[in-house]
């Protein structure tokens, strides 16, 4: 069910109206008939569309679902962390080997590296220094 059909179900069937609180919540005929009919939409809704709001609650839900890894994908991760900690970029083949080995998809991969890289690589000096030597040769060779 679209997700404005959900809200507008929710609105109807859930706070009162201010109609409602203002009146204490009385209901005269017109607004009694008007519920009854919004019921019967509801039930129609729910026959017609009912095995569709659960698949669309399912998908939702899959799509909110953070938290880690699964333990296997993380040791293999890590373990290709451990073996490259000087410089752990891995390229696009050892990304889609990773993804093929652990089931994660690339998508994962890069930000499973992109976290540990700032949680737990501190490049060496050495590193650093080559690191800006390449930049500010570029700035100054040229002339």
């Amino acid at each position: 069910m679209p997700e404005f059909l959900l809200i507008s179900h929710a609105r109807v069937y859930g706070a009162p109206s201010s109609d409602e609180e203002l009146s204490g919540g009385e209901l005269d005929m017109h607004e009694a008939q008007t519920s009854g009919e919004n019921r019967e939409l509801k039930d129609k809704l729910l026959r017609r569309f009912g095995g569709h709001i659960g698949t669309l609650k399912r998908e939702f839900s899959k799509k909110k679902k953070k938290g880690k890894l699964p333990k296997e994908a993380r040791q293999t991760l890590l373990g290709w962390w451990n073996a490259h900690n000087k410089w752990p970029y891995p390229t696009e083949a050892d990304k889609i080997a990773l993804a093929e080995s652990t089931g994660l998809d690339q998508k994962q991969i890069n930000n499973w590296f992109i976290n540990q890289r700032k949680r737990h690589w501190k490049p060496s000096e050495n590193l650093q220094f080559a690191v800006m030597d390449n930049l500010s040769g570029q700035f100054f060779t040229e002339d």
